[in-house]
């Protein structure tokens, strides 16, 4: 794992519950508002059913006792039912509004999340794995989602019963509703207490949840390379590790989770004990029965919204730690973005450069130290030299997927952090050397490059670099699956997909970092013939090590250092006998991307 990573994982957070952040989360309901005033509206009429019942069974219980017939009865045991009834109805509908939040919200945050990822500059991923992030759109938006309406319906139904209780114990009886609330302190001490231990517990459970998530989804992407250098004990190892970490802070929170509740309703046993102990000495002395039992059950209610409400903040606690990676993604602002008012407008790209560029990917080990070069439309631009030079960063700046630290990156003059950041890149086709595929048919990987394309226009791009040849050799021809990340097809025929679908997306500015590196030499003459009909008036950046591809370049960028050091035609660069001809020496044939 990065340092920063790490660093990530274990910053510190408050240890009571952040108010200011549930009132963010709980913004994102606003959408099903009208549920939660149903949720609210149920939850009220429910309390207000539960404090009505002990009343009515209070009065059956005084005409039954002082031998009232079955006449007189009969209003209050309709009463009673009717109360039932309600309480039923109350119940589904809370239920069903519950859902509706629950997933509504749970759905929302999850596109929230996918949409903030896609805004991310690609620094943001270079220190955080697919597993890590995959664990805040799933664990933890399920977390907060599923938890949000019942923490509503259980403080509002809780807070009304337990005021309303209280209310009724003390008209009533006061004195007995004074013993049963002697246990309120207690009972307040032990919650506080329980919700700190809760909060430091479920974070470590969250953390170890990302972090084993991270590992899983590495190990499987990693699989062949694991099996090819026999490393499944090793990593068995270090996944038993990750696992029993999270066992032992699963634990905890379980442990303490099972202790916290029994507490409370020990303590409401005492206040109940209480009740009924003085409440028989009230009897003695003209108490009614009915009214004792009424009393009884209201002590009994009394500590069953105290253990909702307790298990919700526990709960609450325990989803902090998701609430506060979910937020914490959702504020996550983007390095890059649009300039104000959306950027300039870009007309044809007639021009790029780098002038005095410096940038570095981590402090204090710079990558570009005052890299400058101006390339013009229609020019064919090769970047050679040592790996680590910076011949991909030139590109990943001129596409302004990094930010400069130092100078200025100008598309027609135009400084690029002036112009439309998704206009700009709409503007570059890039093929990498080991390009990613998705799920899904070839022809639909092709028309990833332009949605709106026609089957004619995919099979044109497909001949042009020659992908044509192989698609037809498949049983399904384009409509063949090509697996996850394209495992289906070869290295070499993944590559001809993408460049198919760079060609479809007609780009101003073409970057190909090794894009032919896995393919014969046969077939990359014939995708060069293709490609170089369609780069006619575009201009195009070619990171290569096999001379064919770049001899041929309008100008051939000898990259070593973080400076251009070497720029020229083949011909001149070989007269001039530097680098660039020591790079094509038997020694060094290998112009390293």
């Amino acid at each position: 794992m990065s340092a920063q990573l790490f660093e990530e994982e274990h910053k510190p957070y408050s240890r009571t519950i952040d108010l200011a952040l549930w009132r963010r989360i709980i913004t994102h309901a606003r959408p099903y508002r009208a549920a939660g005033v149903g949720l609210v509206v149920a939850g009220l009429l429910v309390a207000a059913v539960d404090v009505g019942l002990p009343l009515v069974t209070a009065r059956l219980i005084d005409l039954a006792t002082a031998g009232a017939d079955a006449q007189a009865l009969l209003p209050w045991i309709s009463v009673y039912a009717a109360l039932f009834l309600l309480l039923a109805a109350c119940i589904y509908a809370f239920i069903s509004f519950a859902g509706r939040i629950a997933t509504g919200v749970g759905h929302d945050l999850r596109v929230l999340s996918f949409e903030r990822l896609q805004q991310l500059e690609p620094a943001f991923f270079d220190t955080r794995p697919v597993g890590w992030l995959v664990s805040r759109l799933t664990s933890d938006v399920g977390k907060v989602s599923g938890l949000m309406p019942w923490i509503l319906l259980d403080m509002v139904w809780g807070t009304s019963l337990v005021l309303a209780i209280v209310s009724a114990m003390l008209w009533l009886h006061a004195g007995l509703a004074l013993v049963v609330l002697t246990t309120v302190p207690a009972l307040t001490i032990v919650s506080v207490v329980f919700q700190r231990w809760l909060l430091d517990s479920s974070r470590e459970v969250r953390r170890t949840n990302a972090l084993l998530t991270s590992s899983f989804n590495e190990a499987i992407a990693g699989i062949r390379t694991t099996r090819a250098l026999t490393r499944e004990d090793a990593n068995l190892g270090e996944f038993q590790g990750l696992s029993s970490e999270m066992y032992r802070h699963s634990t905890r929170n379980a442990l303490l989770a099972a202790v916290y509740l029994p507490l409370v309703l020990s303590l409401g046993s005492v206040g109940l004990g209480l009740a009924l102990w003085q409440g028989g000495v009230a009897v003695a002395e003209g108490l009614t029965l009915g009214t004792l039992v009424a009393f009884m059950q209201y002590a009994t209610l009394f500590s069953m919204p105290i253990q909702e409400i307790a298990a919700q903040l526990a709960q609450m606690q325990s989803a902090q730690a998701a609430a506060e990676r979910v937020q914490g993604l959702l504020d996550t602002v983007p390095a890059i973005q649009e300039p104000v008012g959306g950027g300039l407008p870009m007309g044809p790209i007639q021009s790029v450069a780098l002038r005095d560029v410096h940038f570095a990917y981590k402090v204090d080990e710079p990558v570009l130290r005052g890299c400058s070069l101006e390339v013009s439309a229609g020019q064919t631009v090769a970047l050679v030299g040592p790996t680590g030079g910076g011949k991909s960063t030139i590109v990943k700046l001129l596409s302004r997927f990094y930010e400069v630290d130092q100078g200025a990156v100008l598309i027609n003059d135009v400084d690029v952090r002036e112009l439309s950041l998704l206009g700009l890149q709409r503007r570059f086709g890039i093929v990498l050397q080991a390009p990613h595929l998705f799920s899904g048919t070839i022809a639909e990987n092709i028309r990833y490059g332009r949605l709106d394309a026609t089957d004619a226009e995919i099979s044109e791009a497909a001949a042009v670099v020659h992908a044509d040849r192989f698609i037809a050799r498949l049983p399904d021809g384009l409509e063949t699956e090509v697996g996850e990340g394209g495992d289906r097809l070869s290295t070499g025929q993944r590559q001809l997909v993408a460049l198919a679908r760079a060609v479809l997306a007609d780009p101003a500015i073409f970057v190909m970092d090794e894009a032919t590196s896995s393919v014969d030499t046969e077939t990359e003459r014939a995708i060069q013939a293709g490609i170089d009909a369609a780069l006619v008036g575009r201009i195009a950046f070619v990171i290569a090590h096999r001379l064919s591809t770049v001899r041929n370049a309008d100008r051939i960028l000898v990259v070593d250092g973080g400076r251009i050091i070497e720029d020229g035609t083949h011909e001149e660069l070989v007269a001039q006998r530097g680098h660039y001809w020591q790079l094509l020496q038997p020694v060094g044939l290998s112009l390293t991307a």
